[in-house]
C-alpha cells in the first residue's frame, strides 16, 4: 500500500519540499546508477553514519550528509514520495524557511536516537527517512483527519482508497515501533530512526499547530479540507486568515 495523495489542498507552491526532493535525487544520480556495487559501498562507509565510528568520535558529519545518499531506487522512490504527499501542507503552515529547519532538526534527531538504540553498530545508516517522518509526525498532528488516497495491489489489479491520516500515520508509526522493539540494533532498517523522526516532527510542530488554535482547530476543521465541490473555489491559505466552511461528515474509510 503507498499513499499517492492527499485531499488537504495548501494553496502554496512547496518550494523547499521540491527541492529537497531534486537535491536527494540529484546526489543519488551522482553516485548511484554508473557506479559500481563496491563504490556504493564505499560512498555509504564515508558519507552514512556508523554508530561505532561516531562514537569514536569520527564522521561528526555524517548524521547531516546521511540525510542525502540513498541505497537504491525504491529506498529513494518511497522517501521523496512521502515527502511529496505530506510536505506541501507542512510547509505552507510553517513557511519555507522554517520548514528548512524543521526538516534538517528531524533528520539529526532521528539519527541521534538510531544512535542511542545501537552505539555500537558498524552498519552505516543513510536517507532521508527520518527527515520525512519528522514531516509525517507534523501532518499526523495538525492534519489528522485529511484524507489520503492508497494505492492498494490486488491480485487482479490496483485500486485506490482514501483513508484519514492519523489512521494511515498512526498504523505507520505502531509497525515502526514493533519493528524497533523486535530487530536487532544493528540491522539495515532504522526504525528507531523513523521513530525519533516522527516524534520530532509532532513536537517540534505544535508551536505551529498551537498558532492555527490548537485543539479549536482540530474542533473546526480537524484538518479536513473543504468538501470537493468547494475545494476550487475557496482559497486554503488559513494564515492569510482564509475562513472555510465547516467539514461535511465522513466515516472513517472511504472507497473512491
Amino acid at each position: 500500500m503507498l499513499p499517492v495523495r492527499d485531499h488537504n489542498p495548501s494553496g502554496h507552491v512547496p518550494v523547499f519540499s521540491w527541492a529537497l526532493i531534486a537535491v536527494n535525487i540529484t546526489l543519488f544520480m551522482a553516485f548511484y546508477p554508473l557506479g559500481s556495487d563496491s563504490s556504493v559501498r564505499a560512498v555509504y562507509l564515508e558519507w552514512g553514519m556508523v554508530p561505532a565510528r561516531l562514537g569514536a568520535g569520527e564522521g561528526l558529519l555524517t548524521p547531516i550528509t546521511a540525510m542525502f545518499i540513498h541505497g537504491g531506487w525504491v529506498h529513494l522512490g518511497l522517501n521523496m514520495l512521502f515527502l511529496r504527499v505530506f510536505g506541501d501542507n507542512v510547509e505552507a503552515e510553517m513557511g519555507p524557511l522554517r520548514f528548512l529547519g524543521f526538516y534538517l532538526a528531524c533528520g539529526l534527531i532521528a539519527f541521534a536516537l538510531q544512535f542511542l538504540a545501537g552505539p555500537g553498530g558498524r552498519v552505516p545508516i543513510a536517507g532521508a527517512s527520518g527527515a520525512v517522518a519528522g514531516v509525517m509526525g507534523a501532518y499526523f498532528l495538525m492534519f489528522p483527519r485529511a484524507r489520503v488516497d492508497l494505492l492498494v495491489y490486488y491480485v487482479v489489479g490496483l485500486r485506490t482508497f482514501a483513508v484519514p491520516a492519523w489512521a494511515l500515520l498512526g498504523v505507520w508509526l505502531l509497525v515502526q515501533v514493533a519493528g524497533g522493539l523486535a530487530t536487532p540494533s544493528g540491522s539495515s532498517t532504522a526504525f528507531w530512526a523513523h521513530i525519533g523522526g516522527f516524534m520530532a516532527g509532532v513536537g517540534l510542530s505544535a508551536q505551529t499547530w498551537r498558532r492555527l488554535g490548537g485543539v479549536r482547530f482540530w474542533r473546526r476543521f480537524g484538518g479536513l479540507p473543504p468538501h470537493p465541490e468547494a475545494a476550487s473555489a475557496i482559497p486554503v491559505v488559513r494564515r492569510a486568515g482564509a475562513v472555510l466552511p465547516p467539514p461535511q461528515p465522513r466515516g472513517l474509510f472511504r472507497r473512491d
